[in-house]
Parts: C-alpha cells; sequence; structure tokens
C-alpha cells in the first residue's frame, strides 16, 4: 500500500519551468479538501509562499499538464490557473493546513521528493560509468585495432625477390 501511494505520488510530480512540482488540484486531493479551500489558506498566508515555494502556471502550461494527465481532465474548462507546489512549497503546506492528515501527508509528499531526487543521482552516477566505459572501449578499440593490424603485418607472406646466388666482384 505505501509503495502504491508513492507511486501515486511520484506520477503526480512534474517538471514545469525546470522545477519538481506538484498542482495544487492534486495536493488539495490528497488533503482530503476541496481546490477552492486549499487554494484559500494558502492565499490566507501567502508570505509563506515565495516564488520559488509556488508559482501559478500559465495557460499553455496548464493545456500541457491537462494533455499529459487523464485524471486532471477537470481542469481543462476551469477558468482558474491552477498553482504548482515546490518541495519547498510542499513542505510548508503543513503548517498552513493543520489537520492530521495534511502533516501526514506533507511529510509523505517531501519523501517521496527526496526519494526521486536520490533516484536521479543513482541515474546520474551510472550515466557517468557508462560514459567511463565508452571511453575506455574507445581506447580498447584502438589498442585492438594495432594489435589486429600487427599480427596481420605479420601473417602476410614475405615478399619475394630475387636474389643472385654467388659472389659478387667489383667491376
Amino acid at each position: 500500500m505505501k509503495n502504491e501511494s508513492e507511486e501515486i505520488i511520484k506520477q503526480r510530480i512534474f517538471i514545469i519551468r525546470g522545477c519538481k512540482v506538484m498542482i495544487d488540484f492534486d495536493l488539495a486531493e490528497l488533503y482530503g479538501v476541496a481546490t477552492k479551500v486549499f487554494n484559500q489558506a494558502v492565499k490566507r498566508n501567502s508570505e509563506r509562499f515565495p516564488a520559488d515555494f509556488m508559482f501559478q502556471l500559465s495557460v499553455k502550461e496548464k493545456e500541457e499538464v491537462v494533455t499529459i494527465c487523464d485524471h486532471l481532465q477537470k481542469l481543462k474548462f476551469s477558468p482558474n490557473l491552477p498553482y504548482a507546489f515546490t518541495e519547498h512549497g510542499v513542505a510548508m503546506l503543513s503548517s498552513v493546513l493543520k489537520s492530521r492528515q495534511a502533516v501526514h501527508m506533507s511529510i509523505f509528499i517531501v519523501r517521496a521528493f527526496i526519494k526521486m531526487r536520490e533516484s536521479l543521482e543513482t541515474y546520474k552516477d551510472l550515466a557517468l560509468k557508462i560514459g567511463e566505459i565508452e571511453v575506455a572501449q574507445i581506447h580498447d578499440h584502438a589498442m585492438l585495432k594495432n594489435v589486429h593490424n600487427a599480427v596481420k603485418h605479420l601473417l602476410e607472406p614475405p615478399l619475394k625477390t630475387k636474389e643472385k646466388i654467388g659472389f659478387r666482384t667489383k667491376q
């Protein structure tokens, strides 16, 4: 169950404007409140949510998110542009939304963000190692090619030249 919940949360984390974020609609659902109530609580505490914690999507960004995610189809016809919350914004939500569920969910979501970051670091390390292997293979390929050429040269029959047998006299 816990792994399923983590997967659901990971599927609801998007990269928008180069940041990993969650949409207000998804967060409100996870916290068990209506999106309108959720956003009202955030607006009452707007000083806690600077631009690097939360931002409002543009019309184009909203369309892209709705296109990508079937579960966000309700947003398609909404006149309001959704808000996106970064990992820090999600952490701040626990101080704004006071319910027990909100506090537990904030912790759970922040942990999902952390696991995603750790996974990305693992992939980055893996990519570096693959790059090192590729460089080594290129170097090894060049060495193998040189060895192959040397062996090939040794296997070639010697050039036959007819030399006269006997003594040479100075003339």
